[in-house]
């Protein structure tokens, strides 16, 4: 059989015309700051080839008035579909070694008075980026005592929102992680061979809540970390200054941010200085 023979039928079955594909990625980037460049059309096509099928749909354009018409259930699901989940346990770990070292002693320094911390992962995905940091607060602060410590975790994804709560991964998941690291923090699951459930010490740092950064934001902070890595790569310039404006109104002078090592802030906005690699202080 030819590979591509599913494939041509379903391009036949349903088509994305110019104006379909703009009317969409006007509509995601209205909705979650994302910008789709015009070499994205075969990857917004591969994800909603599904929702057509499984809505009923006939065509692309049935799907367009479904999702303008701003039917909350679906705009969450074409939200779901074309975010990208790429993440793993100490992705970029120069950022967890400066947590662990310079910056936690910092502010167990800043906040002895007020013994409290509060960190926020904007972008958790399926959990290993707040889980890690979660490991390294246990490690780092454990000889602090009724430290209120709290560690918000989100993501504009509600699907991977959920599976990060569950705390349940592979053992292809922890690969490189140490053994003395991973045996104390993962757990067998008990009927499940080679899954492994996060230590009930960590989750007990994190809430997870589905957020859009684009929403209003519940929380009032401040927080005195923020890790927002590997996210406004897929905003535009004018997205990006909108978005760490208003994080910069969450964080006192001082406090530190976190960005992925394939952005930067440069000509974004005045209210971080850059400190180490991908590292920033609020100013």
């Amino acid at each position: 059989m030819n590979p591509n023979s599913s494939a041509t039928a379903a391009q036949r079955e349903f088509l994305l015309t110019d104006d379909e594909f703009n009317r969409l990625r006007e509509l995601v980037h209205r909705y979650t700051g994302i910008s789709l460049s015009d070499g994205k059309r075969e990857l917004v096509y591969g994800r909603l080839i599904k929702r057509l099928r499984t809505l009923g749909l006939r065509s692309f354009a049935e799907y367009c008035r479904l999702v303008e018409s701003e039917h909350p259930e679906e705009l969450q699901e074409l939200t779901n579909a074309i975010t990208t989940n790429l993440t793993a346990f100490f992705r970029e770990d120069h950022h967890f070694q400066q947590l662990a070292g310079e910056v936690l002693a910092e502010r167990e320094q800043n906040n002895a008075a007020s013994r409290r911390l509060r960190l926020w992962s904007s972008a958790c995905s399926t959990g290993e980026e707040p889980y890690s940091i979660a490991m390294v607060l246990r490690e780092a602060l454990a000889h602090l005592r009724n430290w209120d410590v709290r560690l918000l975790a989100t993501d504009i994804d509600s699907n991977v929102v959920a599976k990060a709560a569950q705390g349940n991964y592979n053992a292809d998941r922890l690969k490189g992680m140490p053994v003395a690291r991973r045996q104390r923090w993962f757990k067998p699951t008990t009927g499940r061979s080679k899954v492994f459930s996060i230590a009930s010490e960590l989750k007990q740092l994190i809430t997870f809540k589905q957020l859009n950064l684009f929403d209003p934001w519940p929380m009032r902070g401040p927080f005195d970390v923020i890790f927002c890595r590997n996210v406004v790569i897929y905003f535009d310039k004018p997205t990006q200054r909108k978005l760490f404006e208003r994080m910069a109104e969450l964080q006192e002078p001082g406090a530190w941010l976190f960005i992925g090592h394939s952005e930067n802030l440069q000509n974004v906005t005045q209210r971080y200085r850059l400190v180490g690699r991908t590292a920033y202080r609020r100013i």
